[in-house]
């Protein structure tokens, strides 16, 4: 059965719109948890300093949705369900992407200069990461249960306690 703790059936990725205040000093984009982002932010982190070709992510979470952020630069996110793939370019950091848990993103093409501004709904877990592929299809691939029956997504063989 499927696990993964998504908001919907299906885990998915989404646009959204930062606040963005702009006037003669310069910009300023800001954002409050469970208001702009739909989840408390537990960590935060920003990963930068990439050279052309390098590739990071190559997982996705069990419970964790994540809020992806172009604070300098461009780059890519290619996002996959299990059932669908998608590529969205981030090039803007008044607009973010919303990864539900349950999504398998890669994150490539970072322009020179680029930061990616992470804002994460749990802490750091190694456990919470599925970093095989194919682990992660046929987890995601199982058949789904009633939305109110959902539970985080468990890895066979992990202990259920």
């Amino acid at each position: 059965m499927n696990q993964f703790s998504a908001a919907d059936p299906l885990a998915a990725w989404t646009l959204v719109d930062i606040p963005l205040v702009h006037d003669r000093r310069g910009s300023l984009c800001f954002a409050e948890a469970n208001r702009h982002v739909p989840f408390a932010i537990e960590r935060v982190y920003w990963i930068y300093g990439m050279s052309g070709g390098m590739q990071r992510g190559r997982h996705a979470h069990l419970s964790v949705q994540e809020l992806l952020v172009a604070t300098t630069g461009t780059f890519d996110v290619h996002c996959d369900n299990g059932f669908e793939r998608a590529t969205v370019h981030l090039d803007d950091p008044s607009r973010g992407l919303l990864v539900d848990s349950g999504v398998w993103r890669e994150l490539d093409a970072f322009s020179a200069g680029s930061v990616c501004l992470v804002l994460a709904s749990g802490p750091y877990e190694e456990q919470e990461y599925v970093r095989n592929y194919s682990t992660f299809a046929a987890l995601a691939r199982a058949p789904l249960r009633p939305r109110q029956a959902r539970a985080p997504l468990r890895p066979r063989g992990a202990d259920a306690g």
